[in-house]
């Protein structure tokens, strides 16, 4: 009977305590267990992943990598967290104590705290176990080739979207759309079910570029070394395929690091090719002197005295005395004064629709923000001076880029190739500006501008005949006139010879090492860029085997018996 009384005393005793703890938690100790067990309904983001912008080898020029973001829920987060769990979350955010403490205060909503954030700070973060914040995930941009591609490739912001470059400019056809996600979060920013998607994300596409990364790293490096080593403020090049109309490479320097913009700097922004302008000087003159053959008032053979020239009060001069010249020799020699005299047998008019038929005074369609018009003067406004000074390069601005096009008409035999950013699948139809034979005749004359007595030796390359022009300009200042000590050296070439297939443009701003003429600045850095490109195109060599051997080992030039 004893027994049955205990049992009963037992289940009463355990039956009073299950009542009282039912009691507690329904009564006092409600808001504890509410907190704890408090479970909210999100709608979170599902990130898209951003296109990737390719070389047209299939190299990585951009893509996205996973980053982490901290987001916090304020209305989650409980009012008594240890100081010192605050501090070490506010250290690891690189943010000020009370800033983060007044962020969480001030705001009941969904907050970001910090984007982009490296996944071993992100651990840490995690490792605090704060209720209220949850660590997402979302993309970063990356840039393998940095500061070599950066002007072409440009960049985009913490949203992900393009501020410069081809970032910029196909940002639509780059971008995806971010989905939405229905979830159950528990008090540690846990998700623990999922309700379904009420969006799916939409990636972007990949986007191939014309741009060759090995010729565009050997253009950059050679820019980079030619305006240290000219102590020049800056310098550009660019490289057309003349069949194609592609851009194989297009480089400034000084440049940035995409990947680092902490202090980037404007003048490192600047897509200099596109955007900057200067008075061509020589490189203008086969231009002039093509529209000349074209309209059959000169052959390359005719004869043309040099000796003294004025018009007006303006002496024209040029760097060395001569007294007779051919058409070739003037442009071998850059003779200013022998292209004046080419250039005043034409009429103003002829003039100007040849210098706007090859897209001078014209913004270029590339798709690049900024690419500059420069400047042509109405030929109603020339007097016989500017007929004279814009021949050969003053009075008339451009741009490299319009500059490297310009040249594709000798490359292409007459036609103006349409020039594009991205790969093309097969040539493009050209614009006839020139009849063939002019073309030709004007790309033997270029390449005598490398040959010894020209002003652009050191222009020449290993294996392959190359044909171009110098020039050299004076800055100008505006109204101010002309800087005396201030220049632009250029080069503009060709190659090869026998069947072009690029055209190469390079400026050196302002260089103050010694010469600054462009076949001693910017004729080394055609060469080194040319040389690269040539052989990573699989052109094969053009010039003659005594040249080739010659300049390979000098020793063995009379053992090699071959007529050029």
């Amino acid at each position: 009977m004893w027994r049955s009384r205990l049992v009963l005393f037992i289940m009463f005793i355990g039956f009073f305590a299950l009542l009282s703890r039912a009691f507690w938690i329904q009564g006092p100790g409600n808001d504890f267990y509410a907190q704890k067990g408090k479970r909210v309904e999100r709608v979170i983001a599902l990130p898209s992943v951003r296109g990737k912008i390719l070389d047209r080898n299939g190299e990585i020029l951009a893509t996205s990598l996973e980053a982490k973001t901290i987001i916090a829920y304020p209305d989650t987060i409980p009012d008594d967290l240890p100081a010192a769990k605050v501090a070490a979350f506010a250290k690891l955010l690189k943010m000020n104590e009370s800033e983060l403490r007044k962020k969480l205060t001030d705001s009941k909503n969904q907050l970001y705290l910090r984007r982009q954030v490296e996944p071993e700070v992100a651990a840490k973060i995690k490792e605090l176990a704060i209720p209220g914040i949850v660590i997402t995930s979302e993309y970063r941009r990356y840039y393998p080739e940095g500061e070599a591609m950066a002007h072409i490739v440009g960049f985009t912001n913490i949203q992900d979207k393009g501020q410069d470059g081809m970032e910029y400019s196909n940002d639509e056809f780059l971008s995806g759309k971010d989905g939405q996600k229905h979830v159950v979060i528990d008090r540690l920013g846990r998700v623990v079910d999922n309700l379904g998607d009420i969006q799916p994300p939409r990636n972007g596409k990949d986007l191939q570029l014309s741009v060759d990364s090995k010729i565009q790293s050997i253009s950059y490096e050679a820019i980079k070394k030619a305006v240290k080593d000219n102590r020049a403020k800056s310098g550009s090049a660019i490289v057309l395929d003349s069949y194609t109309g592609e851009v194989l490479a297009m480089a400034n320097y000084p440049s940035y690091d995409p990947n680092n913009r902490i202090s980037m700097t404007g003048d490192q922004l600047r897509n200099r090719v596109l955007t900057d302008t200067f008075e061509p000087g020589s490189t203008m003159k086969p231009i002039t002197i093509s529209l000349s053959l074209e309209k059959g008032l000169i052959k390359p053979t005719t004869q043309f005295p040099i000796g003294h020239l004025q018009i007006g009060k303006k002496v024209i001069t040029d760097t060395h005395s001569y007294s007779v010249l051919s058409v070739s020799q003037i442009i071998q020699k850059s003779s200013n004064i022998g292209t004046t005299r080419i250039a005043l047998q034409m009429e103003p008019e002829d003039m100007w629709t040849m210098f706007q038929s090859v897209g001078f005074g014209q913004a270029p369609k590339i798709g690049f923000e900024g690419a500059v018009a420069g400047t042509v003067k109405p030929y109603a406004k020339w007097g016989k001076l500017d007929q004279a000074t814009m021949s050969f390069g003053y009075g008339i601005s451009t741009s490299l880029f319009q500059l490297a096009k310009a040249y594709t008409i000798f490359a292409r035999d007459g036609e103006l190739v349409p020039i594009s950013m991205l790969k093309v699948d097969k040539p493009p139809v050209g614009t006839r500006v020139l009849n063939p034979k002019t073309a030709i005749d004007m790309r033997n004359m270029l390449e005598l501008v490398t040959q010894e007595g020209g002003t652009a030796i050191k222009a020449q390359v290993t294996g392959y005949r190359v044909g171009g022009k110098t020039g050299t300009a004076h800055k100008s200042m505006g109204k101010a006139g002309y800087a005396s000590n201030k220049y632009d050296g250029f080069f503009v070439g060709i190659a090869p010879i026998s069947n072009p297939r690029i055209v190469v443009a390079v400026v050196i701003d302002e260089p103050s090492a010694g010469s600054h003429y462009g076949g001693d600045v910017a004729a080394p850095v055609f060469s080194a860029i040319t040389g690269t490109a040539l052989r990573s195109l699989g052109v094969p060599p053009d010039a003659a085997m005594k040249e080739l051997v010659q300049t390979l080992d000098p020793s063995l030039t009379q053992k090699v018996v071959l007529k050029r």
